[in-house]
């Protein structure tokens, strides 16, 4: 097999190797496409090094970049496609291109192939594949043609990191085609390779080879010996998610305590906030009053857990951590695409439990009129979203725009909605545990008569279920929904709304105080619990209006999950006031709370999350965020200067040696000797003529100015006394003597091509890679400035 041959199959393992990447990149991803356009890429580069291998680099480099942004576009024009992405490919790919890594990063597990989710690996896929196809086919060398499909290997097991289960068959895949391009490439590269050698001359070559491969191989053995035991300390350990340090979609800050917003809009009951379309799923239990919004569920059942109904609310917000001051919602949105997966089981669910009430798929299409905020009304448990972009968090199936709602804005989003069985959960638990330690947080000071009044409420009900009925019913029948009640919910707030007088104005609230003191009273008693923030929706669909917003608590039980509860009165139906035996023997306030006008709810959204776990979302970010800007920021600059110095060197080369009348071209050929002679190490003397030079040249070429002789064959180094002359003559003959034609201009352009060809071999490794991006030859003279 010949060397082109070799090489040509080194370049196909390269090849292998970036699709294996796209392989293992594409565990956390849904679908197959990423994996086909990662291929396509791997193709396109790969061939277009190997069939243009006889022309300059200079020439591939732009036609393999024309090449990677006409398959960029293909690709996000298919991935637009197939995600249901709306908009024109220019706009796409500027969208794209601004916010591929962040939205990779941020992106929900499996991320759906899509312009933002397939551009980064597309392009990194192409770049890899022709730097090493270029390593392998052009400069023949296999182990650094095998360094950058290894680099994008890695960085595909560190995106995937913990988020995909395990395949052993991919690295074991991916370490056998390393050996096998290295066995292909070296047979391309040893001493047979070399010509013009004696026998003497080739034994020490191989001698030499052998020698240098049993270094390597015992350097090798001595650092898996070091290493084995940290490897494999770290087998059983899990990888780190570096999506842990990029942060997600942030909330508006009228979004950070949706509670808040509850007495705003109640205070304008009319205002219409969205438009409901029920494209399929029955309809919901209709609204007599949307001042007074109806229990979820039928007459029969005050919990509105009769089997076959379903809770048909839609969701805007969870909060499941209490503090005692404010409830908080601890999401983590992540951009998601039009499939989203399912929310994982709450702890003590029980997956294999029958569940004699089928689920029930609802299909609704929402038009936002006056809603504000990023936060999207959805049925629980969303399973797919149409028409915008959203991020999604998968803990509690909730959903943010990923732009500011707009009035006018539509999505199309399919939920599965669930019915409890009344009679399983009669006879279920709560579950335990550290899972179960959050939703039982009742903050670090407990006010003692609120304790005792949970106690006395639930006293006699031994099942958990039952306590919170009895809890329900109890607010049902001694409390007021009142929409001109004060805003609030922290432990005074609750106080008074549960224990005060009515002619204090105690005992009435919104479903805010509903909500959240069934949910802190329930907490009291050993129940876990969490608030949901939504809306009530018109029977058969409709405008939904500020009137409609309703907060509502969920108990947690056990191989049953989250139950949701409706502690709010029904409408028309008088209640009583709190029984003395219920109250404390002294009042708990004599003032009630200070009220929270519908002017002040914005702002105090933003005061009553102070200290919650979505400051974050609102304070900016912190001194590790900048820190990783700047230093992501420095980086790049720093890469993009070392492109432009590489790019302007090449340019001023191909000036020199191409541009100009043929005295030109033999003064530039002249000056790229020089610029050579400084690359190596060795910058010419000033005071030396060319013929001076010429020598100089040929004692840096042999070894050094000091006369050391080289270690190993290296190609040999052309004479430049002739040019000397010619340069001699022309720079310093005023161009009258001896006028180069094109022959002797090309006969120059091949001395100093060789001449720094064979000073370029010299070099070591690292030394051969700051040749090209050293910027001394842009600033050490022009075309026409002197020869020396």
């Amino acid at each position: 097999m010949t060397v082109v041959l070799r090489r040509l199959a080194l370049a196909l393992v390269v090849a292998a190797l970036v699709v294996l990447s796209g392989l293992s990149l594409n565990r956390v991803y849904n679908g197959q496409l990423l994996v086909t356009l990662v291929a396509g890429a791997a193709a396109g580069s790969t061939l277009i090094s190997a069939l243009l291998r006889r022309l300059p680099a200079a020439v591939v480099a732009p036609l393999s970049v024309f090449a990677l942004a006409g398959y960029a576009l293909y690709g996000i024009a298919v991935s637009a496609e197939a995600a249901g992405v709306a908009g024109d490919v220019r706009t796409l790919a500027t969208d794209a291109a601004r916010n591929a890594l962040p939205r990779l990063l941020t992106a929900l597990i499996p991320a759906e192939p899509q312009p933002d989710t397939v551009l980064a690996p597309v392009v990194l896929a192409w770049l890899a594949g022709y730097a090493g196809t270029e390593l392998a086919v052009r400069a023949g060398r296999p182990a650094v043609a095998l360094l950058p499909p290894t680099l994008l290997y890695i960085g595909a097991l560190v995106l995937v990191g913990p988020n995909a289960e395990v395949a052993l068959w991919q690295p074991l895949l991916y370490a056998v085609l390393c050996a096998l391009g290295l066995v292909v490439g070296s047979a391309s590269t040893g001493a047979t390779g070399v010509r013009g050698l004696g026998p003497r001359q080739r034994t020490l070559l191989r001698v030499r080879t052998a020698s240098s491969l049993a270094v390597g191989l015992a350097a090798i053995l001595a650092l898996v010996a070091a290493l084995s035991p940290l490897v494999a300390g770290s087998v059983g350990q899990r990888p780190g998610d570096p999506r842990r340090y990029v942060q997600p979609p942030s909330l508006d800050v009228i979004d950070l305590n949706p509670l808040i917003r509850i007495s705003g809009w109640a205070a304008f009951p009319e205002q219409e906030l969205f438009h409901v379309e029920i494209l399929e799923g029955a309809a919901p239990a209709p609204t007599p009053d949307a001042n007074q919004p109806a229990a979820g569920g039928a007459p029969s059942d005050p919990a509105g857990h009769e089997a076959g109904v379903y809770d048909r609310r839609l969701r805007l917000a969870v909060l499941p951590d209490w503090d005692g001051v404010t409830w908080h919602m601890d999401a983590d949105y992540r951009n998601a695409g039009r499939v989203l997966p399912t929310v994982p089981p709450p702890p003590g669910f029980d997956p294999d439990r029958p569940n004699p009430i089928p689920p029930l798929t609802v299909v609704e299409r929402i038009t936002i009129a006056e809603l504000r905020g990023r936060l999207l009304p959805a049925v629980a448990l969303p399973t797919r979203v149409e028409g915008i972009r959203v991020a999604y968090d998968q803990s509690t199936g909730t959903l943010l725009s990923t732009a500011p709602i707009t009035p006018g804005m539509q999505y199309t989003v399919t939920s599965v909605s669930t019915s409890v069985d009344t009679a399983l959960a009669m006879a279920a638990d709560v579950p335990d545990g550290e899972e179960v330690a959050r939703y039982l947080e009742v903050g670090p000071i407990v006010p003692t008569d609120l304790s005792q009044f949970a106690q006395k409420v639930t006293q006699g009900e031994n099942s958990p279920y039952l306590r919170a009925l009895r809890l329900q019913t109890f607010m049902q029948e001694h409390y007021i929904l009142a929409n001109d009640a004060p805003s609030g919910h922290a432990y005074p707030n609750l106080s008074f709304f549960l224990l005060a007088d009515r002619e204090l104005g105690g005992q009435r609230g919104t479903s805010e105080q509903f909500a959240t003191a069934f949910a802190t009273l329930g907490r009291l008693i050993g129940l876990p619990t969490r608030v949901v923030v939504g809306f009530y929706v018109p029977a058969g669909g409709g405008t939904v209006t500020a009137g409609h917003a309703v907060a509502w608590p969920e108990v947690l039980f056990s191989e049953i999950g989250w139950v949701p509860f409706d502690p709010l009165p029904p409408p028309n139906t008088p209640s009583r006031p709190v029984e003395p035996e219920f109250l404390p023997t002294a009042p708990p306030s004599t003032e009630p709370p200070e009220s929270i006008t519908p002017d002040e709810v914005t702002a105090s959204a933003d005061a009553s999350a102070s200290g919650g776990p979505t400051d974050e979302a609102a304070a900016g970010p912190d001194a590790t965020s900048i820190a990783g800007v700047v230093g992501v920021g420095v980086v790049g600059a720093f890469l993009v200067a070392l492109i432009v110095i590489v790019a302007l060197r090449l340019a001023q080369t191909r000036r020199r040696l191409t541009a100009g009348d043929p005295a030109e071209r033999v003064v530039g050929a002249w000056h790229e000797v020089m610029d050579g002679l400084v690359l190596s190490g060795h910058p010419p003397p000033a005071h030396l003529s060319p013929a001076e030079l010429a020598d100089y040249a040929g004692l840096v070429a042999a070894g050094s100015p000091g006369g050391r002789a080289p270690r190993r064959p290296r190609p040999a180094a052309p004479d430049l006394s002739v040019l000397a002359e010619t340069v001699n003559a022309v720079a310093f003959g005023g161009r009258t003597v001896g006028d180069p034609d094109d022959a002797t201009a090309d006969a120059a352009r091949a001395r100093a091509v060789a001449f720094r060809r064979a000073l370029y071999s010299r070099r070591s490794w690292w030394r051969k890679i700051l040749w090209w991006v050293d910027p001394r030859p842009l600033r050490r003279r022009r075309p026409r400035d002197p020869v020396r």
